[in-house]
């Protein structure tokens, strides 16, 4: 027997029958991507405030799925509205990830694209920088770039491109 409590928009705890007088309780909410947008040697990275762990953080463009929206095209429309940089090519899907598959039931679709062209200011409240990859390393360490799956789709592109 599965309740389904609704907390926001797309969002939901659900609670799970999983053993006798035992309960598995989850966090239903929309399925994300992650774009790494490279412009020549260097990757453009978001800086905003994050409510849940009350900081600043960079990473990658990011954000929900919309109700009938292809993932490629959600790529693209995050990565226009963080940054204002528009993708002249249709971003490349590296791989999808489950950021905690133990208590979320989203996953993390990740792309890339390398052809970009700035057409707009980033959304407000998002400053952008332009890293190179030894800097998105050192901000890694430093903890100032610390989402896991941020960072996974990161060494994986990595791990890919050479």
């Amino acid at each position: 027997m599965k309740k389904k409590i609704h907390l926001s928009s797309r969002i939901y705890l659900i609670n799970k029958k999983y053993k006798k007088n035992e309960h598995y309780h989850y966090i239903e909410d929309p399925n994300n991507v992650i774009t790494i947008p490279i412009i020549k040697d260097k990757y453009i990275l978001v800086y905003q405030q994050k409510i849940p762990i009350n900081k600043k953080n960079y990473e990658f463009p990011s954000g929900w799925i919309d109700i009938g929206e292809k993932t490629v095209d959600s790529a693209s429309r995050e990565l226009l509205e963080e940054t204002g940089y528009k993708s002249l090519v249709e971003p490349k899907k590296m791989l999808t990830l489950y950021p905690d598959p133990g208590r979320l039931s989203k996953s993390m679709i990740c792309f890339f694209t390398q052809k970009l062209k700035k057409i707009s200011k980033p959304e407000n409240g998002i400053k952008i920088a332009l890293c190179s990859e030894k800097k998105i390393i050192k901000l890694i360490k430093s903890g100032k770039f610390n989402s896991a799956t941020h960072i996974a789709a990161f060494f994986y592109y990595l791990s890919k491109k050479n």
